[in-house]
């Protein structure tokens, strides 16, 4: 407890000494992090990255030239255990002014899928660190004596936990630095209730298309707002574009300024970039623009990859001459997770298919029983009828009573036979609920998903009807026959078809009668021989 008096002391001593400067926020300064090692923005945010084991490295120099030793320097790896989860560690050094600290962290995400496009994710930072002085004692008058301190042993253990939501290309998340701390040589806590330091963000991915090479680049908006004790609350908004190429950002932030930067990525591996940051407030005049240094290095398998594309209308007019295959990497899947996907997409397109067999099957067979049933009592009350008219035909009786009773016969073996119509009405009508029920299905197959390159024409040229996986369109007959030449050499039995109204050749893979088959040829890769995109065309009949 002594120690932590003499600490609260010197550091009012301190901040008397500096009136006249800018105080520093304690927090790690982390703004500008949009995109690698961007887990220690928010520790929910290491499941985004398309890498599946990667080495980051982040270094800032607050208000100072690179020439001197960086404020905070943070050092980790990034590795998915699977789709939903994921794990890191890193070293870092962060000054906070008055402090310096020195230690490890831990990282753990894990993601839980809500729906086919929404997923809430729940990750945490472990922190632990060595704290010391940073010796600036800034003494004033050499009249006034100040507590000399040295390097403490204190040792602080921290938990920043961090909860993202998703949705489609909307991203909602809240984190805290030091939500739990506890330092280890005082056994007490480290901060009080009223010192801890939260950030919330919202972002949005929008994914665009930069030029014919590139169909998988996003701008992503952010903006966050962070409350730091004793400081003014910051607000701040980035703007990133990536691509497969390079990155660029600019952002905003109450306290720190303007920040641009940028950066390349080379060989789908490296990614090396720059930020630098000018104070805009008039109380930070005259000091040095901060600068950042990020670098990346992906040392996982390069594996067939998965795009993202916005949904595009179909538009007829607006077809390009020429479609340039489009072979840029986006979200890396290992091989493991490639074939279980197509398994399980497999087995999901198995299972259905056995469903709705079956589920007409066991129609079929209690409509034709009911059926056959109906027709034994037809005939039955048939038979009966005739006999009735048989012995009205020939019974000489004529008794009053006689001809009563066989009118009453008569009559309730006609109203049988209303009864067995409904009867059949009524199984004909399921027959044909049943029918309108797979219309329906089959429409609802037939609808386009969010992302799904799809177009669509009504008997074109002469083509028969069905599902066409279509692999690159040309304007040119010598690109065309040197595409399916070069698919026939790797055992693809690539063909084409002309289409008149914008007059460009279609190669195609295969046809198919459903939406699902054609999707599960394009998702499996027609089951891992052509793993460069593919879409579908459909030619539905006149």
């Amino acid at each position: 407890m002594t120690k932590i008096k003499l600490s609260l002391l010197f550091i009012m001593i301190v901040c008397m000494l500096r009136a006249q400067d800018d105080g520093l926020p304690v927090d790690l300064r982390q703004h500008n992090l949009t995109d690698s090692n961007s887990d220690i923005f928010n520790p929910a945010f290491s499941v985004n990255y398309g890498n599946t084991h990667s080495i980051g490295l982040w270094s800032r120099w607050q208000w100072q030239t690179v020439d001197a030793d960086p404020t905070t320097f943070f050092l980790n790896y990034t590795g998915k255990l699977n789709n939903s989860s994921s794990i890191g560690a890193g070293f870092y050094q962060h000054n906070t002014d008055f402090y310096l600290q020195t230690g490890g962290v831990l990282n753990y995400a894990y993601q839980i899928a809500l729906g086919e496009r929404s997923s809430l994710t729940f990750g945490a930072n472990l922190f632990g660190y060595q704290k010391e002085f940073t010796g600036n004692t800034f003494q004033g008058d050499p009249q006034i004596g100040l507590p000399l301190f040295g390097t403490t042993d204190d040792f602080i253990l921290q938990l920043a936990p961090g909860v993202q939501f998703e949705y489609d290309g909307l991203r909602v998340g809240l984190t805290s630095e030091n939500l739990f701390d506890y330092n280890m040589e005082d056994k007490e806590a480290n901060t009080a209730n009223d010192e801890k330091i939260y950030l919330g963000s919202v972002s949005y991915d929008i994914p665009v298309a930069i030029g014919a090479m590139d169909s998988t680049s996003v701008i992503r908006p952010m903006l966050y707002v962070k409350s730091i004790p004793g400081f003014d609350t910051q607000v701040g908004l980035n703007a990133l574009l990536s691509t497969s190429k390079f990155w660029a950002q600019a952002g905003y932030n109450s306290f720190y300024g303007i920040a641009v930067g940028g950066g390349a990525k080379i060989m789908n591996r490296l990614a090396i970039g720059a930020v630098v940051e000018f104070g805009t407030d008039s109380d930070l005049k005259g000091n040095d623009p901060s600068f950042e240094l990020f670098t990346a290095f992906d040392f996982g398998k390069n594996e067939p990859k998965r795009k993202l594309k916005p949904y595009e209308e179909p538009e007829e007019e607006k077809m390009p001459e020429e479609i340039v295959q489009d072979n840029t990497p986006t979200e890396t899947l290992t091989k493991a997770e490639a074939l279980a996907l197509r398994k399980e997409t497999k087995a999901r397109e198995r299972a259905l298919r056995k469903r709705r067999k079956d589920s007409i099957a066991l129609a079929k067979k209690e409509s034709a029983i009911a059926a056959a049933e109906i027709r034994r009592e037809l005939d039955r009350k048939t038979d009966s009828i005739k006999r009735a008219k048989r012995q009205l035909a020939t019974t000489s009786e004529d008794s009053e009573v006689q001809k009563r009773k066989d009118s009453l016969a008569t009559a309730r073996a006609e109203q049988e036979l209303v009864e067995a119509k409904k009867k059949t009405d009524s199984i004909n009508a399921v027959k044909e609920k049943e029918r309108l029920l797979q219309l329906a299905q089959q429409a609802e197959d037939d609808k386009p998903k969010a992302g799904e390159k799809y177009e669509e024409a009504v008997s074109e040229d002469g083509l028969q009807p069905g599902y066409y996986l279509i692999a690159n369109v040309f304007g040119t007959k010598r690109y065309l026959e040197a595409f399916k030449a070069d698919m026939n050499k790797k055992g693809l039995q690539a063909k084409s078809f002309l289409r008149s109204k914008n007059n460009l050749n279609y190669v195609y893979l295969g046809r198919y009668e459903t939406m699902s088959e054609a999707r599960a040829a394009r998702d499996s890769g027609l089951n891992g021989s052509y793993t460069d995109k593919t879409w579908i065309y459909r030619v539905r009949p006149k």
